[in-house]
């Protein structure tokens, strides 16, 4: 009886893990910084209103280092024409490629909205 209990809540969660799991996929787009990606600084999700600001850098990635660095945004992937916005995880990986188009392969968490970065490599 105790095995059959054991057997059961190891199958069920064996299933539930399954279920819940992600396969790893390819995302394209730009590594930007959580702050200006979801519109907290600027109307457009861009950097252009803090590149105006001549105190946070020339480039996207100037900028997406400053919002990480200076007001606790972190580097996230925003793909696609509206936008769409993923949290990535581990920052250190992506940090590198802040500003830059690139390919991620990871492992997508649906509920949060977060990449687990595998591999990342610029985009030409």
């Amino acid at each position: 009886m105790k095995l059959n209990l054991i057997a059961g809540v190891f199958i069920t969660l064996s299933m539930a893990a399954a279920y819940g799991a992600d396969h790893t996929s390819s995302f394209t787009g730009e590594i930007s910084d959580s702050q200006c990606a979801t519109r907290v600084h600027s109307r457009d999700g861009s950097h252009s209103a803090m590149l105006k600001l001549k105190g946070y850098g020339r480039t996207p990635a100037d900028c997406s280092r400053a919002c990480v660095r200076d007001f606790g945004g972190r580097f996230v992937l925003v793909v696609g024409k509206k936008g769409t916005v993923y949290h990535l995880e581990p920052q250190a990986k992506v940090e590198p490629f802040a500003g830059r188009r690139v390919t991620i392969e990871g492992s997508l968490d649906r509920k949060t909205k977060s990449i687990h970065v595998a591999d990342i490599k610029p985009v030409p």
